[in-house]
């Protein structure tokens, strides 16, 4: 039996995005395949090679898309951006503006690119403990694909 101030604590975490378990959360229901296939992709080469071999960066085309939406580059995010990113991302996909869909579409694979980099850089670029996001990003993908290690 539970006690009220253990439900009020688990949905306070719940509610909490600042943790990985809201990363798990938010891969459990309505995922876009857009982002299913993404995250296969990261997956698949991680499953085969250990890490990505390659170390493309994002464009300044990529830059200008994630400053439209005030986002930042995946180096400089915390765990709780990064899953109220995600939230947001996956809402996007499924709207109904033709416009907003794409940019969450092409948001989603900018995403996988440098984490594909900082993978392939095995994280050295990150020198802040605080900016981690790229683990949140990286648990998501591991939860909604289906070549999971």
């Amino acid at each position: 039996m539970t006690s009220p101030m253990t439900q009020i604590n688990t949905f306070a975490d719940i509610n909490d995005k600042s943790n990985l378990s809201a990363s798990s959360l938010l891969s459990k229901a309505g995922v876009p395949i857009s982002h299913i296939v993404a995250a296969d992709n990261y997956m698949f080469v991680k499953k085969i090679y250990g890490t990505p071999v390659v170390k493309s960066r994002i464009t300044n085309k990529d830059k200008a898309l994630l400053g439209k939406y005030d986002f930042n580059q995946l180096e400089y995010t915390t765990v709780k951006q990064i899953n109220e990113e995600l939230e947001l991302l996956k809402k996007w996909s499924s709207s109904l503006d033709a416009s907003l869909k794409t940019d969450a579409d092409n948001i989603i694979d900018i995403r996988l690119k440098e984490l594909k980099y900082l993978a392939a850089c095995r994280y050295t670029l990150i020198t802040n403990e605080i900016y981690n996001g790229y683990i949140a990003l990286e648990k998501y993908f591991e939860d909604i694909s289906k070549y999971s290690i």
